[in-house]
């Protein structure tokens, strides 16, 4: 085969040596960031791998096993009724509250089932943009207006997403209307009951299992001179001298914070339920885990359960390498909360100045690439805020960062292909920035 019909490999093999002949190696910032991509990615798999994503896969796995595609295509489907297939798949997403990256298995169950794409696109925005207790955080932390703008926002942005996306792809949706329909009726499975017991049970184990500890204080402290401002971190004071405070924050991580730099620090008015529910939390796992084994032994057969595990392993060997390699991307480029990749937060702070349109836009690219674990978002634009950012591109944030991530984007594109994916991506940041840049001019 001769070099012009290679010449696509040889220069890519090109690039490639000349990128690891002047890898920067031993510069600081550069060795910085490599330090931050595997301080992320091991903090992901602590944090939500084994409670967040294996619970996720098994349910995923349920859905494309026990929940017959006549049932899906009734309440999800392309051609279901509309206000009940938006409505349910915005209820449903919106009641897990999970990170952009948990929803991601439950969105490839349901659409891989014959779910419709514009109900399936309207689950995977409301998963973790409709969080009620992000958003009672947001309006608690940041302002009245702000957690109403959010609330507001992630609600109509699921349903008029999916809107879009079934219009932007309405051809394909017919054919695959016409598909459904002519496929044989499935024999009635399970009574619903059952269903809704089993499924109940694997949901309450994942929100459970992640129910978070508020913390005892609150501390806030001069961080990062060269980034943010101010940086707020909740848990349990460990000790404390004339130089140093030693707190275990929430994830259960130890925080030396400089004395020098400490803005306030006081106790945390607490939630009687929410704490009752964290101090009991693993008796309630415990008992969610019990009745779902009890369920599985009595009503599933040896191999529709070895069929399970199967479709489950499928999800898992899909998603998980992809998440992993994209959070290893995300923490080389912008780092973890508090702490710098190759890009400087200064610039990030610099460009998030104001309410213009390009204020908005790289606010809402910016959040669309970063990961935000499940309510971290808040404090870090806290942070934000008091560094400048305006009000405008703080909603644009707050509406496109949740619910995307550049290890989500990379999961997306194997499910439903690039094309679909670019739009998805591209109808989040676009309505994110106008959104962004209405509220920055009516109340910023």
């Amino acid at each position: 085969m001769s070099i012009k019909q290679n010449w696509k490999k040889i220069t890519f093999i090109i690039a490639i040596f000349l990128g690891c002949f002047y890898l920067p190696v031993g510069v600081p910032r550069f060795n910085n960031a490599l330090l931050e991509s595997l301080e992320l990615v091991k903090w992901y798999a602590r944090e939500h791998v084994i409670l967040c994503l294996v619970p996720a896969f098994f349910i995923a796995g349920a859905i494309s096993v026990f929940i017959s595609q006549a049932s899906v295509m009734k309440y999800l489907g392309a051609g279901a009724n509309k206000v009940l297939a938006y409505g349910v798949a915005s209820i449903s997403g919106s009641i897990l509250a999970v990170c952009s990256c948990t929803v991601l298995p439950l969105f490839a169950g349901i659409y891989k089932m014959g779910a419709g794409l514009g109900p399936a696109a309207t689950f995977l925005y409301a998963g973790p943009a409709v969080n009620i207790l992000a958003i009672i955080l947001t309006a608690r932390i940041l302002g009245f207006e702000l957690g109403i703008a959010r609330a507001i926002g992630a609600i109509v942005f699921s349903i008029v997403i999916g809107l879009l996306m079934h219009l932007i792809y309405r051809k394909e949706e017919i054919e695959k209307i016409a598909a459904q329909a002519s496929m044989p009726q499935e024999k009635p499975g399970r009574p619903l009951w059952k269903n809704a017991l089993y499924f109940a049970s694997m949901v309450g184990i994942l929100v459970f299992a992640n129910w978070a500890k508020t913390g005892d204080v609150r501390a806030i402290f001069l961080c990062c001179p060269n980034g943010l401002t101010t940086y707020k971190v909740e848990g349990t004071k460990v000790s404390e001298t004339d130089q140093i405070i030693t707190m275990r924050d929430t994830s259960g991580t130890i925080r030396e914070i400089p004395t020098e730099q400490l803005l306030d620090i006081g106790d945390i008015e607490k939630n009687p339920v929410y704490e009752n529910i964290f101090k009991y939390k693993w008796a309630f796992v415990i008992i969610l885990l019990g009745a779902f084994s009890l369920m599985v032994i009595s009503w599933f057969t040896r191999d529709e359960i070895s069929e399970w595990v199967g479709s489950t392993w499928s999800f898992a060997l899909q998603i998980l390498p992809l998440l992993l390699g994209g959070v290893l991307v995300a923490g080389f480029l912008l780092g973890r909360v508090g702490h710098e990749g190759i890009i400087p937060t200064a610039w990030v702070n610099k460009a998030l100045g104001g309410n213009s349109i390009r204020a908005n836009l790289f606010a809402s690219v910016a959040g669309a690439f970063m990961y935000f674990a499940t309510l971290t978002e808040v404090p870090i634009l806290q942070g934000l805020i008091g560094a400048g950012m305006g009000k405008g591109p703080a909603l644009a944030l707050l509406l496109a960062g949740p619910a995307l991530s550049l290890p989500s984007m990379l999961v997306i594109r194997s499910v439903m292909g690039t094309r679909k994916t670019i739009v998805f991506v591209s109808l989040v940041v676009t309505m994110a920035t106008i959104s962004g840049v209405l509220f920055g001019k009516f109340w910023g």
